[in-house]
């Protein structure tokens, strides 16, 4: 099939339920009664079985976190292994630079088997480059290699973005100390770190262990929870709910690793990446990406092992909180353009010779999973008065019209459990307190959930609509890498 047809789908089908939505509600308004309550029966079966696992992935992960590691490591054969870490930056400022270097410095894991790629870019001006510097300088007797490397801007076939500057990282480090060193590159693993990411101490035990134990260690990638969390008490609260929402998200995904594709920061081993060629220049989430490039490259061979233990990531925070809510919904427009990787993947299926069951496993999922994001919440929370209103009157003197409001309320308010147990997490789950945090705050932090329908839906479901719509659109439409800003306010 045509490759810009491949890219219309999740636009497609994420419209035309919206719009049948409306048709069936004016043309059919007892189909229409009957489907959403149906649907909130189905969504509220989901928030059962959802909080099922995020409570399992939340006590294993509870678990991991106690675990001496590098007690673990010690029958294994550990000390050839190295960890190249690329952290790629633009023009973040200094101080969140430095929390990050600092947690790589106060981890556990041997500093002599660390080579660090500070990935600059050229566009990003000559500040950039003397804070590279400065960092450099502060942290590079720490361990055994860090390498500030300097992405050229305008370079043909890319566009700016992680995929391009994390390429040029990988080639530049690969070129000027790993093959030099004749370090194998089957002893490497390498772990791409948003510039923000801060590691907890054992991050790089946990990693090791689950590389050198797991059934196929040079066909997986390995992924950690993002917990967006390293500044949350400087967030207002939609920014937390947003924050706390994509960290459940990513912790319920654990817990079904059959399902889990690569995001934001992960790791993976050295002599993969190199065979595939690295990471796509010319792309925008190039951190699920990876995932489909190996899988295709391995014919189905690749999959991604949970850790089952955090790292700590920013969440949005901008000086205004307009600009944070605006900040807010670019991250999830980004994060949701993701989309483009289904046409990539079933333009791939069509020449890899993998099963078809796998096939079929994963494109249903890729395509109900963005169609899902785009669509759910506007069912559930904004559409399912549109029989009542759109029905005429033959439907609003009916029995289902009456006790139509009356059902989907009662079936919500089972399926509120749901944000009752990702309250409770939330306020468990909170890093040190500031000393300005009262008792009293914590009350805040829990009723700060009701917002939850209004941020799945203005954070949720509208850039996720937005994005599958550019893509579909395709030209001057499509979306470039937008780089989120960090700071410390």
């Amino acid at each position: 099939m045509n490759y810009r047809l491949l890219e219309m789908i999740p636009g497609l089908l994420s419209w035309l339920t919206l719009i049948l939505m409306f048709l069936l509600s004016w043309l059919t308004p007892i189909a229409a009664a009957i489907f959403i309550i149906l649907f909130d029966i189905y969504w509220l079966f989901k928030t059962i079985y959802l909080s099922v696992h995020l409570r399992s992935s939340f006590s294993k992960m509870k678990s991991n976190l106690k675990t001496n590691w590098q007690e673990k490591l010690k029958n294994l054969k550990w000390e050839n292994i190295y960890h190249l870490v690329i952290l790629p930056m633009h023009s973040e400022p200094y101080g969140v630079i430095r929390e990050t270097f600092e947690s790589l410095k106060n981890n556990n894991y041997p500093k002599n088997r660390f080579i660090l790629a500070l990935a600059t870019e050229e566009r990003a001006g000559e500040e950039s480059k003397q804070i590279a510097q400065k960092i450099k300088s502060e942290y590079e007797n720490y361990f055994f290699k860090l390498i500030v490397t300097n992405h050229p801007k305008d370079l043909p076939d890319e566009i700016p973005g992680k995929g391009s500057n994390e390429s040029w990282a990988a080639q530049e480090v690969k070129q000027s100390a790993i093959d030099p060193l004749k370090i194998p590159h089957e002893n490497i693993l390498v772990s791409v770190f948003d510039i923000d990411t801060q590691i907890f101490p054992d991050y790089f035990g946990c990693l090791t262990y689950n590389f050198l134990t797991c059934e196929h260690p040079q066909r997986s990638s390995f992924q950690p929870i993002p917990f967006f969390m390293n500044n949350i008490y400087q967030a207002p609260a939609l920014a937390r709910v947003v924050s706390f929402s994509a960290t459940f998200w990513h912790l319920m995904q654990q817990s079904r690793p059959e399902r889990l594709t690569t995001f934001s920061s992960h790791s993976m081993p050295f002599k993969a990446l190199v065979e595939i060629g690295y990471w796509h220049r010319n792309i925008v989430s190039e951190d699920s990406r990876i995932f489909w490039q190996c899988y295709l490259h391995y014919n189905g061979d690749w999959r991604v092992v949970p850790l089952l233990y955090p790292i700590s990531m920013d969440a949005n925070v901008a000086p205004t909180f307009s600009k944070t809510l605006l900040n807010t919904y670019k991250q999830q427009r980004r994060w949701a353009y993701g989309a483009e990787n289904i046409p990539y993947l079933l333009s791939g299926f069509s020449k890899k010779n993998i099963p078809l069951k796998a096939k079929l496993f994963w494109a249903f999922n890729q395509i109900e999973g963005m169609h899902s994001w785009a669509t759910n919440s506007l069912i559930i929370f904004a559409l399912g008065w549109l029989p009542i209103l759109l029905g005429g009157e033959s439907f609003n003197y009916t029995l289902l019209s009456h006790n139509l409001p009356m059902i989907t309320h009662r079936i919500m308010l089972a399926a509120s459990a749901g944000i009752v147990t990702s309250a409770i997490l939330s306020v468990i789950l909170l890093p040190k307190k500031p000393n300005w945090f009262k008792p009293y705050h914590y009350l805040g932090y829990f009723l700060q959930w009701i917002l939850m329908p209004a941020t799945l839906i203005i954070f949720g479901s509208i850039p996720a609509l937005e994005a599958q719509t550019r893509l579909m659109l395709g030209g001057k439409f499509r979306l470039g890498f937008w780089v989120t800003p960090k700071g410390r306010y």
